[in-house]
């Protein structure tokens, strides 16, 4: 007799999401988690980069303070009260994580889980804790004392990803960290290179440039953030530039060597060159959390990527094993993770559930904030969609203006028949909060009129999505009127 109706392995953004939805349809859950709950969101993700990027937004607010009417003198950066705060904003959430799992009658085990069979872990002490260094923190192999061996009806495999280094020399020098080990960065550094100019890279770039650091950012793609909408890539790296950070884009790094006291990086594209840094941050790529669990052993394959296939149950080709969130390698994303533990919880617990990958938001929380949900431009077109775009500046938005904070617009990618909207791509204030009504338009097939005869407050950020739908229909109200051909 099974010990747990369900054990998960991973308590992440994934595994406590499924861990308490499954307690709450009736089943005995196990969780095993090696570390604090919350996963990389929590603890070295979501949460700690945006504690750390509000520091650097109110940062440089309290440096433009004259513009708003307010002196401020000597203001400066206490580097260690930022990570203080930051720590203090972590550790809060995982406790709260830790209550949630308590009242909803989860059995936390801590400890690193080995499959012994399809449904039977067993668990053996954590390793050392993880320390902050280039590499990726689950080097570590767990302890060879086993703590105990849980059974269960069904299996939900949760372990989630970690950064990847870059394959180039010079990758393992000391000062070549990934976005974990930016966290154990005690001072800002004088100069900076961030090597990839996706969301990870981009967010770090934006707030050790915040701080004061010589930035450079290198991206080998032809802009920034090239998952996103090309106009919105053009308008980050145009606003970057405009920050003082330097953007290399079309560019590779293709060594990085120590000289003296500097790290030298060597990129080559349209012109090869060194560039002379105190810290290198790599945020390209991330790998699975697979190392270490003996899935063979349960029969569970994975791909040449080392991610765990799954259908739209959330089931693996092993009956009875769930897999869900970065270690399945479908989107890897905090909520995505969230929403499939959700699935698969309800699945076993006999429900007909399944995730729909169509409408995924996404923000990366630069300055200029980003955010998009649907297709792009381009994607449309190449689906065949006949499409109309409409744009609407934050810069003719009074409540923008009121916050002093201007820059970007909102795109709407729409069907040019029936006006229904593919796609909304934001750069600007709070983009991370307004792309909700991009997901709930696209989720209930709205079309830019409907947006349009949509009442939204004034004066808010959210006017954006009624502007723009207007400007699309070709009946904008507080922008010029199309010319007329």
């Amino acid at each position: 007799m099974p010990e747990f109706d369900l054990v998960i392995v991973g308590g992440g953004p994934g595994g406590y999401v499924a861990a308490i939805r499954a307690a709450q349809r009736g089943l005995h859950v196990a969780l095993v988690e090696k570390e604090r709950p919350g996963g990389v969101c929590l603890n070295w993700g979501c949460i700690p980069t945006k504690a750390m990027l509000r520091s650097a937004e109110v940062f440089e607010t309290v440096k433009a303070a004259a513009a708003f009417g307010i002196d401020a003198d000597n203001v400066r950066v206490d580097f260690a009260a930022v990570r203080q705060r930051k720590d203090g904003i972590v550790k809060e959430l995982t406790d709260g994580v830790t209550g949630l799992l308590k009242a909803n009658g989860v059995t936390v085990i801590e400890g690193h889980a080995r499959f012994t069979g399809p449904t039977t872990v067993e668990v053996f002490e954590p390793g050392p804790s993880p320390v902050f260094a280039g590499g990726p923190r689950y080097a570590a192999t767990p302890s060879a004392t086993a703590i105990r061996t849980v059974t269960a009806t069904d299996v939900v495999v949760a372990t989630g990803s970690t950064p990847a280094l870059l394959p180039i020399p010079g990758a393992d020098l000391p000062g070549v960290i990934t976005s974990d080990g930016a966290f154990g960065v005690t001072e800002v550094p004088a100069r900076i290179v961030v090597v990839g100019g996706s969301a990870v890279g981009a967010e770090w770039a934006s707030l050790f440039a915040a701080f004061g650091a010589a930035v450079t950012i290198v991206e080998m793609q032809d802009r920034l953030v090239p998952a996103e909408d090309k106009e919105i890539g053009g308008a980050l790296g145009r606003s970057f530039t405009g920050r003082g950070i330097t953007v290399l884009t079309g560019t590779t790094v293709t060594s990085i060597a120590q000289t003296g006291d500097a790290l030298v990086v060597d990129v080559g594209g349209a012109a090869t060159r060194g560039i002379e840094a105190d810290l290198v941050l790599i945020g390209v790529g991330r790998r699975p959390n697979t190392a270490d669990l003996d899935l063979d052993v349960a029969g569970i394959d994975t791909d040449a990527r080392g991610f765990i296939p799954v259908d739209d149950h959330m089931r693996t080709a092993v009956e009875h094993v769930y897999a869900i969130g970065d270690v399945t390698g479908t989107a890897l994303l905090a909520h995505v993770a969230s929403h499939q533990g959700l699935t698969a919880a309800d699945v076993i617990a006999g429900h007909d559930a399944r995730i729909d990958y169509d409408v995924i938001p996404a923000a990366t929380f630069t300055h200029p904030e980003i955010a998009s949900v649907g297709l792009t431009e381009d994607a449309a077109r190449a689906a065949g969609h006949e499409v109309v775009t409409a744009k609407f500046p934050f810069a003719a938005l009074g409540r923008a203006k009121t916050l002093g904070d201007s820059e970007g617009f909102c795109k709407i990618v729409a069907g040019a028949r029936h006006h229904e909207v593919l796609g909304m791509h934001i750069i600007g204030p709070s983009a991370g909060d307004l792309i909700t009504e991009g997901a709930l338009a696209i989720t209930l097939e709205a079309t830019l009129d409907e947006l349009a005869e949509t009442i939204h407050a004034h004066p808010t950020l959210g006017e954006i999505g009624m502007e723009a739908a207007l400007t699309g229909l070709g009946l904008p109200v507080h922008t010029a009127p199309p010319r007329k051909r």
